[in-house]
């Protein structure tokens, strides 16, 4: 099953532009340079699903167009990745189903805390509606359609009434968790993400061969890269194109991209003709 990947956002922690640089980059007027914190949009078997959901979540989708939105898949914990989670009220509100979000046990740890206010109890009216699922990352995992879901219905003064699904959709598919860290210590799991013919990968610095086994015969494959040099988290260009050639993609895209890569155009200049930059807004299918 092929699956049609948008790049909401390509860049690292900060986007870019950094708010008060200079450089030549966080000054360069082509719009490729332009990018957000990194984020996908996955159309596959019927369902919409975004990969992580940053601070700039709101702006991202509104920018795309997206009004329906069957689950948010995490790729690990950092605030670049989760920022933006509180804005999911919206789909909430407009489409009156929960939100279904995937991720890792420590994850959801990290969420409990830093959104305590989602899991408390009583719910304080108009709070996210989650619901949470655990990701086990040696093992394939089933994302259904979101209208399988109980129904929301507002009632002012109580909050969300909670009830039974109307005619679900049957939309099911499959997605393959790739599990890679965060550095080379193995300090912190990331999860890729494996869509049919496409892989989505961000953070990952390091990642074992029967992991990358995962990978072998997709399409297109991508990987963060925040710098050329060596980096204490994320892979160098040249450990990046290393880990291309390893997966054998027709086609590989780098994101998680900051201001201290070269301009777009002259980055795609230093790059082998197979290996691509991304840039907000580009499209794989």
């Amino acid at each position: 099953m092929k699956a049609k990947l948008t790049f909401l956002g390509t860049g690292t922690s900060q986007g870019v532009p950094i708010i008060g640089c200079d450089c030549p980059v966080c000054r360069s007027s082509d719009p490729r340079d332009k990018r957000l914190r990194a984020s996908a949009l996955v159309e596959y078997g019927g369902l919409t699903i975004l990969v992580d959901a940053g601070p700039d979540f709101r702006y991202q989708l509104l920018r795309a167009g997206v009004s329906h939105l069957d689950a948010i898949l995490l790729t690990h914990n950092h605030k670049d990745h989760t920022g933006g989670l509180d804005d999911t009220r919206s789909f909430n509100l407009i489409e009156g189903h929960p939100l279904n979000i995937f991720c890792e046990q420590y994850v959801l740890e990290t969420l409990q805390r830093e959104y305590a206010y989602v899991f408390a109890e009583p719910k304080y009216q108009g709070v996210p509606e989650w619901h949470m699922h655990v990701i086990d990352a040696s093992k394939p995992f089933e994302v259904r359609s979101n209208t399988q879901d109980e129904r929301l219905q507002w009632q002012h003064g109580v909050g969300y009434l909670h009830l039974p699904p109307l005619n679900p959709l049957p939309d099911k598919v499959s997605v393959i968790p790739v599990q890679g860290w965060h550095h080379k210590e193995k300090k912190q799991s990331v999860l890729g993400y494996r869509f049919g013919n496409i892989a989505y990968l961000t953070d990952i610095n390091l990642m074992d061969d029967c992991e990358i086994e995962k990978l072998r015969g997709v399409d297109y494959v991508t990987l963060g890269c925040v710098k050329i040099t060596p980096h204490h988290a994320h892979p160098s260009l040249e450990e990046c194109l290393r880990f291309f050639e390893k997966v054998g993609a027709r086609e590989s895209y780098i994101t998680h991209i900051s201001h201290l890569i070269p301009p777009h155009a002259d980055f795609a200049a230093m790059l082998p003709p197979h290996v691509h930059p991304a840039y907000d807004g580009l499209i794989l299918e």
